[in-house]
């Protein structure tokens, strides 16, 4: 910086003397010591400071590859060997030109003023990668582990799979682990955003990172080092920030063709000042302003602020969002976002809360209810569905003993048949009915699905046994969600296999627009495509169990992280916590960030659209304005500084 300010204050003083006659010239015993300091101090800037421009152009001679610091290595070095020529052969080329004016100053203030921007722009980058930072400091640096009865304190590395952790009051729990013993409060707004301490018991899983808030508890070590929540986190939070926006990447092919343009502009610029210029002005004048044109126009037209025009926004925004309880996979996924246009939600989970229960049973002629829970339950055990799930939980809350078994069969997305004590039972949805041209009792089902209610039957062969009705709550802020995303312009639709009737029952409670009721899990992403036909940019928002396809298809898929499932291979984003909330705030974020991308790219072409003329002399025949190459320096180490502050200020807008 010395070098620089010494620079820039022998410039000033020439520049104010004449042709301004702000004040006096520079004593000559003053001129005369700066005119042999400033070529020591010009070889030290360009062949250490610069010497990274220089190792671009030694690239560009061998490979033909230009990029940013090519621009500045030419123009740097051009000055450069522009000054040392008149400083070897000052009295052989005092008759053909102005030997009193040489250009060490702009090479100094150059290099001095880029690589000022440079660090600058390092030192606000970290600021962008903060989030990173915050993350990796929730990690516990130890562990308390009961090994042979005895409690020790190891480093968290050393902890094993299986181990018992003890966690204590004010403690952050180590791994990812099931409780075994004990119970608490635990605060998960690293990974939730949410503010709220979760109560949590034996048998509940817990995340490394976390908070323990009030009370003792043993867990059982269950995800270790890379496998836990918190490093899966940081591990997307990372790809995520290093990834290209499709924004990013035409900006990448415009500044792979503007580089040689502007080589070739400067190049064309040096000889029209040269020889045209020559014919109205003395040739030591047109060779000043030939050079000075040449190096201004390499300097100016850097586009390093469109190199960082887009990741500098995508590190902030990426970040944000994981300080708020939302991953995103990637840039691309962050830049699609902003265009959506339709949401469609599954319902299990994502609109509600994911709980089924058996709020009805209908026995029908002689059979008890106990009888009917018992049969169905035996059918159900084998299966996986949620509905299946809810009729177990019911039969062990009534501690209904379960019956053998055999020649079971699940019937993807409609029910399940099997044997027992050699009769044939079937238990399913209606669809299942229709399949097999069993006789349901309409008034029994419109009732059901009336109230919401989802109705399951069962029976022996064709012989109707029994109905079953399950319910699943609805989510507090499933309203205000769609509310929200009507007021971002954005249409909902709900996609579930209920029948027609439950689904209408979810959706007027949620206020959702559109219904698409009665399809099979494998119709889902069929159903997505539909809607893209129609010219809608869709965003499928799941568990991410059964809909998998349906999120892979969908422009944007959307899950919803519960427990320690958070990286969901189909999903573009996943809402932590299965936090529904986070989604408008997902979606503004991403507008946000773009609006931000496109206002730097904005200012980085406009810079680069008015700066060049005005290096180039265009103004230089009417006005006497040339821009010098020392402040084309210093306005481009400031377009990359200011566009990097301009991406952090994301940080500051709410969601």
């Amino acid at each position: 910086m010395p070098l620089v300010l010494t620079s820039i204050f022998v410039m000033g003083w020439e520049i104010g003397a004449e042709p301004w006659g702000l004040w006096p010239k520079m004593p000559e015993i003053m001129m005369e010591f700066f005119h042999h300091l400033l070529p020591v101090f010009a070889t030290y800037m360009l062949f250490v400071i610069g010497a990274p421009y220089l190792k671009s152009l030694l690239r560009f001679i061998k490979y033909r590859v230009a990029n940013m610091d090519t621009l500045v290595g030419i123009g740097t070095l051009t000055a450069f060997l522009f000054s040392f020529i008149i400083t070897a052969f000052e009295n052989s080329l005092s008759g053909y030109i102005n030997t009193e004016q040489s250009y060490y100053d702009v090479t100094i203030v150059v290099i001095g003023f880029i690589t000022l921007g440079k660090y600058l722009e390092a030192r606000f980058k970290l600021k962008t990668g903060e989030a990173i930072e915050k993350l990796m400091g929730f990690q516990a640096k130890t562990a308390t582990v009961l090994r042979d009865n005895e409690e020790i304190e190891i480093p968290i590395d050393e902890v094993i799979e299986g181990d018992i952790v003890i966690v204590k009051p004010g403690q952050k729990i180590p791994v990812d682990g099931i409780i075994s013993e004990g119970e608490s409060s635990i605060d998960e707004s690293m990974i939730t955003g949410e503010s709220i301490p979760v109560d949590k018991k034996v048998g509940d899983s817990v995340i490394g990172g976390t908070m323990n808030k009030h009370g003792s508890f043993m867990m059982k070590a269950e995800q270790i080092g890379t496998e836990t929540v918190l490093a899966q986190i940081i591990k997307m939070v990372e790809e995520a920030q290093g990834s290209k926006a499709p924004i990013e990447r035409m900006a990448d092919k415009a500044s792979s063709v503007f580089v040689p343009v502007v080589l070739a502009l400067a190049a064309l610029t040096f000889f029209a000042w040269l020889i045209i210029g020559s014919v109205y002005i003395p040739f030591n004048q047109s060779l000043s302003l030939a050079l000075v044109s040449f190096v201004g126009i390499l300097v100016i037209a850097c586009p390093c602020a469109m190199g960082l025009a887009t990741p500098t926004a995508v590190i902030v925004g990426v970040g944000k969002a994981a300080q708020n309880g939302i991953l995103i996979k990637n840039a691309e996924n962050l830049e699609k976002l902003e265009k959506i246009n339709y949401v469609v939600f599954d319902k299990t989970g994502t609109i509600t809360y994911g709980k089924p229960e058996v709020v009805d049973v209908v026995p029908v002629d002689d059979i008890s209810e106990k009888k009917l829970i018992q049969l169905i339950s035996s059918l159900e055990k084998k299966s996986e569905h949620p509905l299946g799930q809810a009729i177990v939980k019911k039969a062990e809350s009534l501690n209904i003993s379960f019956l053998s078994v055999e020649n079971f069969k699940a019937v993807e997305g409609k029910g399940v048949k099997g044997k027992i004590d050699e009769k044939h039972y079937i238990a399913g949805n209606l669809k299942l009915a229709q399949e097999i041209e069993l006789e349901l009792d309409e008034n029994i089902i419109e009732s059901l699905t009336s109230e919401g209610k989802t109705p399951v039957f069962f029976a022996e062969g064709k012989t109707v046994l029994g109905y079953f009705a399950i319910a699943d709550t609805i989510k507090e802020n499933a309203k205000a969600v769609i509310d929200k995303l009507h007021k971002l312009g954005i249409k909902t639709a709900l996609l579930t296999g209920d029948h027609i009737l439950t689904a209408q029952h979810i959706a007027n409670k949620a206020g959702i627009d559109t219904i698409i009721a009665e399809v099979l899990p494998k119709e889902k992403a069929g159903k997505i495509q539909e809607l893209q036909n129609q010219g809608f940019s869709v965003a499928m928002v799941g568990d991410g169990i059964n809909d998998a396809p349906a999120l892979a298809t969908a422009d944007v898929g959307i899950a919803m992280g519960t427990g320690t499932d958070v990286a969901i291979e189909s999903a573009g984003i996943t809402l932590l916590g299965g936090n529904i909330m986070k989604l408008p705030q997902a979606i503004r974020l991403s507008k946000q960030t773009m609006s931000v991308i496109r206002q730097n790219l904005f200012w980085a072409f406009i810079y680069n659209i008015l700066g060049i003329p005005v290096a180039a002399g265009l103004l230089y025949p009417f006005f006497g304005i040339l821009l010098s190459p020392a402040v084309a320096g210093g306005a481009m180490a400031f377009s990359s500084v200011s566009v990097v502050l301009n991406s952090l200020r994301l940080k500051m807008k709410k969601l």
